[in-house]
Formats: C-alpha cells, sequence, structure tokens
C-alpha cells in the first residue's frame, strides 16, 4: 500500500492504474477505523482491482460546537488496518491540501436539496452540503467505478445517491450492511467516547430497532406506530435523550405514513454527551 498526502500523488496513482485498465474504488472515511470501515475497504477490495481509501477529518460538515477538534485519530493504527484489508493507496491530505483557498473560503459548495433537509439535516445544519462538497471533490480527484459508504450513515448515502443521479457522476454507489458488536451497537468512531456505563446504555438504539422490527414483522405498515414502538424501548432507558425516531422512504428520506416501498428506521439518540446513529433497512412490503 502506497500512503499520500497531496492531489498530485493521488492523480500520478490512479492514471496509472487506469492506463493498465483497472477498476477504481474508494472508500472516503474520516479515519479512526473500525471493523465496519475494514468490511468496506475488503468488499471495495474483492469487487474492484484498485481501491483508493482516504482519511480526512473534513471541517467543513462540522458545525459550531461540534467535535472537529477532538474527533479521534490513530493515522498509524489506521494505515496498518487500511494496508491489511487490501486498500493500494491511502490517501490523507492536510485541511490545506483539500482547501488551499481555505475552507472558510469556498465559493462552490454542493448542496442537495430535500433528500438532506430532515433527521440528521434539521439538527446539523450544513453538514450534508460539507460531506456533498467532499465526496463531490473526492469523485473529481479519483473518479471511481464504485464508491462505498456504510448502511449507518443512511441518509449520507441517500444524498450520495441524489447528486451521483442530479450531477450525472459515472459512479456506482455501494451501501455496505451496518457492522455491529456482538451485543447489537452498531460500530462508530464516536463510541470511543462512551463510559462504561453508557456503552452499556447505548444499547437501548439496537433494542429499540429490532422492538420495531418485530412490528413490522407482524405486518404492521403504519409509519407512526413503528415508531412508537421504538420510542417505547428507547423511553426505559433514562441516559438516552431521544433527538428522533423516524420512519423514512429509503431514497427521498421523507416521512413514512403507510409503508409501501423500501424505507429506513432512523434514530438519533444521545447518551451522556455522545450522539449517536443507528437505522433500519426494511425491504420487504
Amino acid at each position: 500500500m502506497k500512503q499520500v498526502t497531496t492531489v498530485e500523488e493521488l492523480r500520478q496513482l490512479v492514471g496509472g492504474a487506469r492506463r493498465t485498465g483497472q477498476s477504481v474504488a474508494l472508500v472516503p472515511t474520516m479515519g479512526y477505523l473500525h471493523a465496519g470501515h475494514c468490511t468496506l475497504m475488503q468488499q471495495a477490495k474483492n469487487e474492484n482491482a484498485f481501491v483508493v481509501a482516504s482519511i480526512f477529518v473534513n471541517p467543513l460538515q462540522f458545525g459550531a460546537g461540534e467535535d472537529f477538534a477532538v474527533y479521534p485519530r490513530d493515522l498509524e493504527r489506521d494505515a496498518a488496518a487500511a494496508a491489511a484489508s487490501g486498500v493500494d493507496v491511502l490517501f490523507t491530505p492536510t485541511v490545506e491540501e483539500m482547501y488551499p483557498q481555505g475552507y472558510e473560503n469556498m465559493k462552490t459548495l454542493v448542496t442537495v436539496s430535500g433528500v438532506s433537509e430532515g433527521l440528521c439535516g434539521a439538527s446539523r445544519p450544513g453538514h450534508f452540503q460539507g460531506v456533498a462538497t467532499v465526496v463531490s471533490k473526492l469523485f473529481h480527484l479519483v473518479q471511481p467505478d464504485r464508491a462505498y459508504f456504510g448502511q449507518k450513515d443512511a441518509q449520507q448515502v441517500a444524498v450520495i445517491r441524489q447528486m451521483v443521479r442530479d450531477l450525472n457522476w459515472p459512479v456506482e454507489i455501494i451501501a455496505v450492511p451496518i457492522v455491529r458488536e456482538a451485543d447489537g451497537l452498531a460500530l462508530s468512531s464516536r463510541n470511543v467516547y462512551l463510559s462504561q456505563e453508557e456503552r452499556t446504555a447505548a444499547l437501548v438504539l439496537s433494542r429499540a430497532l429490532q422492538k420495531a422490527k418485530t412490528v413490522l414483522q407482524a405486518g404492521e405498515r403504519r409509519g407512526a406506530v413503528v415508531e412508537a414502538a421504538a420510542k417505547e424501548e428507547l423511553a426505559q432507558e433514562a441516559l438516552a435523550a431521544v433527538e428522533y425516531v423516524k420512519l423514512v422512504d429509503a431514497a427521498t428520506m421523507q416521512p413514512v405514513s403507510e409503508l409501501q416501498g423500501p424505507a429506513v428506521l432512523a434514530l438519533a439518540v444521545r447518551i451522556g454527551k455522545t450522539r449517536l446513529i443507528d437505522n433500519l433497512l426494511w425491504e420487504e412490503c
């Protein structure tokens, strides 16, 4: 694996792969890699000849008071994990390399309306604009055939898919299923913030989704009833402060009153100071 920090180095390596006819995959990350990230990289390598992974904590997608400055970082460990997962090129740019004019001075920003406005978009204004902008830049630099994202960030996946459709990007977006701990907690770089007591309390998210899944499997199709089942379970945990529980269309992220197609039951919950998200993708109708 080659680790590069500059746009020029990245373009040279990807160009070399292209000239030999290799298929190219991109796995964008913010680092502090866990088994979920490694699953993305491994699937990318299984399905493509040449894999680029990026590690970049993108300031554009963090709002005022969020955890940009303290977001967990461990580049040495991440590089070892990426190499073991089959990555060919690890792109680890500085903020100055990605935004030479200063990210505060960016004049061109990518906004994907509609799909980005509810759920996390409502509580984190500007977040998905930052995500779409940096992913657009990475797509320009790598020009991948396929790009891999985790289904845990379901709204992010929907935003990127909408952007790709609207802008005619020739890239296939692949969402990889959520990877969980043995006890059900969805893997997240932010789990490191949890105390032992909070880590136990965080299991309420997966229990709430399981309870909603049971209701769906029993034939319930009313969005409000499915949401109520999850909320009832979340209410049992004193450390859980619920931000939202919403059943939404899987493509548009718009609320679903009556289930008629693929949908996502999405949760955002604060356990102590740590904001966690999780979701259930429901495709049976």
